[in-house]
């Protein structure tokens, strides 16, 4: 199978829908079919199941997809190291970033780094913790700035600043009027807490789980700035990072946490044993040195 019938299986994969697929890519229904066949046949397994004329990936498909994506982002990266090795002042840093950190940190560090580069290009990727450890370790991305420290022999990391947690609840709340407090005295509250899939998360059970808290969360929150949303009106309090002054939430307090694990360290993540681009290593190396 050739790079471009790799490029027609992960729209498929995508679209579940070769209609939909084949007008995408620009090519007839029948030559998507084929090329599927002819896949099918290489791999010896059906990649999709047949439901009511509709296409489901089944078990070998997603592997095939899997590796079908590292591929692809295999040779454009190919692509990208050789064009960045012919002009090292240009080519394209595929970054992924928290959500947290898309109002200041990013934009700012970009920002200084584009003064000293500006014909680099950036593909920027937002995404939740985990799944910027699939996209490092699937080829998608070459950086990351990410937190907490992702698990794990995969990925390398290097430490740039560690933020405080605090306890945020809500105006005239009784904690409220403390300076700092053991997240043990808010053992009986309500929690808006960030979503499993969420590095904060991860950090925040952990909390508990020192504390031999079993929290009883209300709400579950796909950003630290919904939790603090939430948390102003009244559904209960949470854990969050201290926040930046113009990120604070103008109707809720935060208390900073005295637990030894109440922080999150913010640092710069890529794979281990793939060789960044010249221009991407430009950028890690810019990152590294604005610690």
């Amino acid at each position: 199978m050739n790079l471009e019938e790799l490029r027609w299986f992960v729209v498929l994969a995508e679209t579940e829908h070769v209609t939909d697929a084949a007008a995408e890519l620009n090519v007839t229904q029948p030559t998507l079919s084929r090329a599927l066949a002819r896949m099918e046949r290489q791999v010896g397994a059906p990649l999709f199941d047949r439901v009511n004329r509709r296409l489901r990936l089944n078990a070998y498909g997603q592997i095939m997809l899997e590796h079908a994506r590292r591929g692809i982002a295999e040779m454009r990266s190919a692509g990208e190291r050789i064009a960045a090795l012919r002009d090292p002042d240009s080519g394209t840093v595929r970054l992924a970033f928290l959500q947290s950190m898309a109002s200041w940190f990013v934009p700012e560090l970009l920002h200084r780094f584009r003064v000293t580069a500006p014909d680099v290009r950036f593909d920027l990727y937002q995404a939740a913790g985990r799944d910027i450890v699939d996209h490092l370790a699937n080829g998608q991305v070459d950086l990351a700035i990410t937190a907490p420290r992702p698990e794990g022999p995969d990925v390398r990391w290097y430490g740039l600043y560690v933020e405080r947690l605090c306890l945020v609840v809500p105006r005239g709340h009784p904690l409220a009027k403390r300076a700092r407090l053991r997240l043990a005295d808010a053992a009986d509250e309500p929690f808006v807490m960030m979503g499993h899939q969420f590095g904060m998360r991860r950090l925040t059970d952990q909390l508990f789980a020192d504390e031999g808290i079993n929290p009883q969360v209300v709400f579950e929150a796909t950003e630290i700035a919904m939790v603090e949303a939430f948390v102003a009106a009244g559904f209960g309090v949470g854990v969050v990072p201290s926040p930046r002054p113009h990120r604070a939430e103008p109707i809720a307090v935060y208390v900073p946490l005295s637990n030894p694990g109440a922080r999150r360290q913010v640092g710069l993540a890529w794979a281990h044993g793939r060789t960044l681009s010249p221009v991407a290593e430009r950028f890690a190396a810019f990152v590294r040195s604005s610690d």
